[in-house]
């Protein structure tokens, strides 16, 4: 049961840079710090609302399946990662507190979705035991970058209702670039400038310029070939609060060409 009238501690706002899906299996230095948010949080929070990548599409929904399937939403890897199963429940009335939040947006209400790798390979590490309450929210593929910091303000108030919510994606994330050998690969210079600009902006406050990334540059254009990795933290950002401290639980690149970098506010 999700009551947004109960006195709970403010739950911080993530974004998760979630990289290689064969993470969800893995035990290294992005997967630990996403086990170190979960272990620091301020209390167990009563449900997770996620915005993944990987679930863009035109038109805003929800999941509402009572028991959201995984979703195994690539191809070429290990037979492994294709039995993983997180079987975290859904949250209908999360599903319907954020519906209330999100008007005059209409939202769908989705029961054929589940959990893709977005969510669950990182969220197998935060809450391994899958018993949070998991909904996710579908990223409109045809609205404006403006749009999706807007409703990520509307989302802000689930903060103080016991709900975390997070964004997966990717600050930097060419796979045209990215190095599959499973062999180190030295970080771009064009992903190391605007990873570390991302840093800088998100340090200073500056969510407009983090809102309108095309004027960034060059830098922006390599690093953000397609929108859908990056949309995730424009949510996140619209629900941080001004002024909240702000912490990198992960850094770094994979690939050479993709930015694990995780941002917690609060």
């Amino acid at each position: 049961m999700i009551s947004h009238d109960a006195a709970t501690t403010r739950m911080p706002v993530v974004f998760f840079g979630h990289g290689n899906p064969l993470n969800a299996l893995h035990a290294n230095a992005w997967t630990r710090g996403w086990t170190a948010v979960g272990q620091h949080l301020p209390q167990r929070p009563r449900a997770v609302l996620c915005v993944s990548a990987h679930w863009y599409v035109p038109g805003t929904a929800l999941t509402a399946a009572q028991n959201p399937r995984t979703i195994h939403d690539f191809g070429g890897f290990p037979r492994e990662l294709f039995d993983v199963q997180y079987p975290a429940p859904g949250a209908p009335d999360l599903v319907r507190r954020v519906g209330e939040l999100l008007r005059p947006t209409r939202v769908g209400r989705d029961v054929e979705w589940g959990l893709d790798h977005g969510t669950w390979s990182v969220l197998r590490h935060v809450f391994p035991a899958a018993d949070v309450p998991v909904v996710q929210l579908a990223i409109d593929a045809t609205q404006p970058l403006a749009f999706h910091y807007e409703l990520g303000r509307r989302l802000r108030p689930l903060r103080d209702e016991g709900v975390l919510v997070i964004g997966s994606g990717n600050v930097v994330h060419n796979l045209r670039a990215y190095v599959w050998d499973n062999q180190p690969a030295e970080p771009f210079d064009w992903a190391l400038r605007f990873d570390a600009r991302v840093r800088e902006l998100v340090v200073q406050g500056d969510h407009a310029a983090l809102v309108d990334y095309p004027a960034l540059g060059p830098d922006a254009a390599l690093a953000i070939p397609t929108p859908d990795h990056y949309l995730p933290l424009l949510y996140v950002l619209g629900a941080s609060h001004a002024g909240e401290a702000v912490t990198f639980p992960v850094e770094g690149i994979e690939g050479g060409s993709m930015s694990m970098l995780s941002i917690q506010w609060g």
